[in-house]
């Protein structure tokens, strides 16, 4: 009796504590923390900035439920004007410094959090970086040989330039055949001419290689932040920036550094070399890569792939210990965070994010972006493999181009694309900084998108942003439950770099990419990520330093296609498939060891872990030649975390795992409504609707088969306890319309910027109309309505009608994600009844529950709605920059400007009042 009344007595204070946590949980859910608002990055064009438009322009960031800014400084969009006083500020000037103080300032008041991008454009660099620091590359110039030829010109060496090795070849770069190639040596650089010897004779041409600079500059800078990029393998050159920007940029701050200091995607293009990569390679390698120059452009023989790998994870290794470990120390010892896009050029790798804080990612703006490999994924994954709970993404860049055409829908169903991949912090691309006389739509930046207060929508701000906090926080609860690691082959990209040799100097002409994410869309194939998806899973990436360093703690690990995988990676990968984890290849099995050195007797070691692990009967991994059956072997080895029925690949789930229960987000990614019924795993007794566009929690019939019906792109949490509380029980879509009252006609319609009003008969699209077709801003309808005593429990719902789908086009565009559905009404509505605010309508369903705010007898219906700035872009002639690109140099060209056209606006279809039981 004594042991079972302590038994009681544990198990009744587990359940009291269960209950208290998830309280608490289900409040922060309805009132979120500050803490998981979006941010936007806040652009400082020129920089030309004042203090009143700042404070104004954070006061209506805070008013909108905007949580942070991330301030990034470029180019200039006006000249100097002495005559209005009018100017540019120099970057990192006094007057400059003293602007980011007020703004610092002025963010704390309001309770905002700031970072800052350590540097203006992108990637790092500026007139501190001279051409010996800036970004390197190995320049290949080959020179033909005319027949009979005694002697060749030296190709000219400039300043910040090596020649490190030259070769007689027998053939063209362009066959890229180089086995037969005989070095050059005891060349005199201070001649201008080499002499071909007798030997040399029949070889068509001599192929230098020189230690050189890609020349690439900043890109986007500001007025006095313009030069060279710098050089991301040289840490002298990080060390300079940061004494000379960062620490200058850091004066502005005082006691309270900014939370995090920010480093943009990489894109550090053809940046293959740096000074001593010689001397690193050979410390790091332990072999001299100068003979063997040849096959970073070319066959040289069959190690060439060998070679290629060691030369690539050099310039990884670099990356790492040269940049981003000197940037997170500089971080750290002046009290603040590194925030990071680690990906692009230089070629660093998904463990790269260990040196980083707050890993981010940055989608493609493309639907089908979380099915495919994508660098939001990647951060992820980072962020779950290293432990960093709070990951963010760059998201809304190039959304429904250009700049103002997007709407709030739009912003959602990308937002719901970056929750799918884990990510739990947005930071919008972006607010344009725009002093109030420079009008309607103002400044913006020369890509979409443009989210300041200049948006006709933007009084939905605050309702989409409070949408996105609740999934933000939602997504930081626990720990993340995916069950499936999909190993990224870094060690067959780094084998497939090669140096870019003329013609084509001048783009990226390596067959898979200069970097180790650009490359794997190729690597992993169009099937391996949806294959998973589609059978139940959700799945993150694992690279083999992670496997290294962390071993692998989910149940199911992938090998896509992997040819070349390090020894000790591979052990550790047999012992998990011995203790039970469930591996699996596809297309072929890893045969070959990395890198040069003791390569074949570790390739047999490689091979024979591979008939261990996958060869006969009492083989513990599985195989599939065929992956398109991946998914259903998957699904026969493990049981899956959700099924959808039907089968519905547009939509997506992600997995938190709490002490107290399961917590799920589902979105339904496509134009059209579903309905499925979801079978979940992991689930307790009693299953909680958790809505995230108004914080109600209630409770659903059935814990075990769930029937979800989406709108177009509706997304809900659904929450898997033991505990059992009484809630609210989930009210599905009412299908019965009742009875309807139509109100489409005679409507008062005021345009609120010049308070004209007209009379329409019937509701229609304002742009219709001659005089309001370049119209954008805010239009008030009025109107008056008789409502019969309504009866008991009825429901009164306004209802815009249903959004109608847009085509698909196939293939997607890369780079200009939308939302495929035109909404009944463009693109914003704001409902009063009888002078109560009811609320926003912006999202399917089209419609507000009014019942509360109306009256038997007459209502006064006013609804406020705001359509984009479109239609007074296209009404109106578009900026001049001539005269500015004559002063400072053509720093940007306006993207998706040219042939502007008016858009419908306004409540474009029929509206009525359903009254239903």
């Amino acid at each position: 009796m004594v042991v079972f009344a302590i038994l009681l007595f544990c198990s009744t204070g587990a359940l009291a504590q269960t209950q208290t946590d998830l309280g608490r949980l289900r409040e922060s859910f309805t009132h979120p923390p500050d803490g998981s608002r979006i941010m936007m990055r806040w652009w400082w064009f020129g920089p030309a900035v004042t203090k009143p438009e700042i404070q104004r322009e954070l006061e209506q960031m805070k008013a909108a439920g905007i949580g942070g800014v991330e301030i990034a400084t470029l180019y200039p969009l006006a000249l100097d004007n002495p005559e209005t006083g009018f100017r540019n500020l120099p970057y990192l000037s006094d007057p400059y410094i003293e602007a980011l103080h007020f703004a610092a300032g002025e963010a704390h008041r309001l309770g905002l959090r700031l970072d800052i991008t350590l540097g203006s454009g992108w990637p790092f660099g500026g007139p501190q970086i001279p051409i010996t620091r800036s970004a390197g590359e190995m320049r290949v110039e080959r020179v033909a040989i005319p027949r009979g030829a005694k002697s060749i010109p030296l190709p000219n060496i400039t300043s910040g330039e090596k020649l490190l090795a030259a070769f007689w070849v027998a053939n063209l770069p362009d066959a890229g055949d180089f086995q037969n190639a005989k070095p050059i040596s005891g060349i005199a650089m201070e001649n201008t001419r080499l002499e071909v010897p007798p030997d040399a004779a029949a070889a068509p041409a001599a192929i230098f290689f020189i230690s050189s600079r890609t020349g690439m500059t900043v890109k986007r800078p500001a007025l006095g932040a313009e030069g060279f990029v710098l050089d991301h393998y040289d840490e002298r050159a990080i060390q300079t920036h940061l004494h000379t920007v960062g620490d200058r940029l850091m004066q502005a701050f005082g006691d309270h550094p900014p939370y995090a200091i920010f480093s943009d995607s990489l894109e550090d293009n053809e940046s293959d070399w740096t000074p001593d990569l010689l001397q690193e390679f050979s410390h790091r390698r332990e072999y001299d890569l100068t003979p063997h120059l040849l096959a970073l452009i070319g066959d040289a023989g069959p190690d060439s792939g060998a070679i290629r790998h060691d030369w690539g994870k050099t310039l990884t290794e670099l990356a790492n210990d040269n940049y981003l470990r000197p940037l997170q120390q500089w971080a750290t010892q002046h009290h603040t965070f590194l925030r990071s896009q680690t990906y692009g050029t230089p070629p660093v790798t998904l463990s790269s994010n260990r040196y980083v804080d707050l890993p981010e990612g940055e989608g493609k703006a493309t639907l089908q972006m979380w099915r495919q490999f994508s660098d939001t994924r990647w951060a992820a994954s980072a962020g779950h493999l290293f432990g960093k709970p709070v990951i963010s993404s760059e998201i809304w860049t190039w959304l429904h181009s250009p700049a103002f055409r997007a709407t709030p829908l739009d912003m959602k169903a990308e937002a719901d694309l970056h929750f799918l991949q884990g990510i739990n912090q947005l930071v919008g691309h972006g607010w344009p900084y725009s002093p109030e006389n420079a009008g309607d739509p103002g400044w913006r930046m020369y890509a979409a998108g443009a989210f300041n207060a200049h948006n006709p929508w933007s009084f939905a701000m605050p309702d989409l942003a409070a949408y996105l906090q609740r999934v933000s926080f939602a997504l930081r609860q626990g720990q993340p439950a995916n069950d499936v690691a999909l190993l990224l082959p870094n060690d067959d990209a780094w084998a497939n770099f090669t140096v870019s040799v003329p013609p084509q100097k001048g783009s990226n002409t390596r067959e898979e990419g200069g970097s180790i994410d650009e490359s794997m869309p190729k690597l992993l194939g169009p099937q391996v990520i949806p294959q998973i998806l589609d059978v139940g899973f959700n799945l993150d990436f694992i690279d083999a330093d992670a496997i290294d360093a962390l071993g692998i703690s989910y149940p199911v690990l992938i090998l896509p296609a992997v040819e070349r995988l390090p020894v000790a990676t591979y052990k550790k990968i047999e012992q998990y498939a011995l203790r039970g984890g469930i591996v699996l290849a596809t297309r072929h099995l890893p045969s070959s060891a990395p890198g040069f050195l003791n390569a074949a007797p570790e390739t047999e070691e490689i091979r024979q872990i591979s008939q261990r692990l996958f060869g006969g009967k009492q083989a513990s991994g599985h195989f599939l030649q065929d992956e398109s059956q991946l998914g259903s072997v998957l699904a026969a080895l493990t049981k899956p975390d959700v099924v959808f029925s039907p089968r519905t690949p547009e939509i997506g789930f992600i997995h938190r795992r709490l002490s107290f229960g399961d917590l799920y987000f589902i979105a339904n990614t496509s134009n059209r409504a579903r309905t499925v019924h979801a079978n979940f795993r992991q689930h307790g007794n009693y299953a909680e609707s958790w809505d995230p566009f108004t914080g109600q929690i209630s409770r659903l019939k059935n814990a075990s088969d769930v029937e979800l019906p989406f709108q177009p792109y509706e997304s809900r949490l659904i929450f898997f306890t033991n505990a059992d509380e009484r809630l609210p029980p989930w009210s599905p879509p009412q299908t019965d319309s009742g009875t309807s009252i139509d109100l489409s006609l005679r409507w008062k319609v005021t345009f609120n910027a010049s308070k004209q009003a007209i009379h329409m008969s019937r509701l229609h699209s304002w742009s219709d109309e001659e005089k309001f077709k370049y119209y954008s801003g805010e239009v008030t309808y009025e109107k008056t309505f008789e409502l019969p005593v309504p009866g008991p429990g009825s429901r009164a719902v306004l209802d815009f009608g249903e959004g109608m789908p847009v085509p698909i086009p196939d293939p997607l565009p890369t780079f200009n994600m939308r939302a495929y559905l035109e909404s009944p009404v463009r693109e914003a509505a704001d409902v009063y009844v009888n002078g109560q605010h009811v609320g926003v309508v912006w999202h399917p369903p089209y419609s507000i529950d009014v019942k509360s705010f109306l009256k038997p007898g007459q209502n006064d219906l006013r609804i406020v709605v705001g359509n984009t700035a479109i239609n007074q872009l296209a009404g109106q002639s578009l900026p001049d920059y001539r005269l500015l690109n004559d002063r400072y140099g053509q720093r940007f060209v306006p993207q998706g400007m040219d042939h502007l056209q008016s858009l419908p606006s306004g409540i474009v279809s029929g509206l009525c009042l359903r009254l239903t039981p």
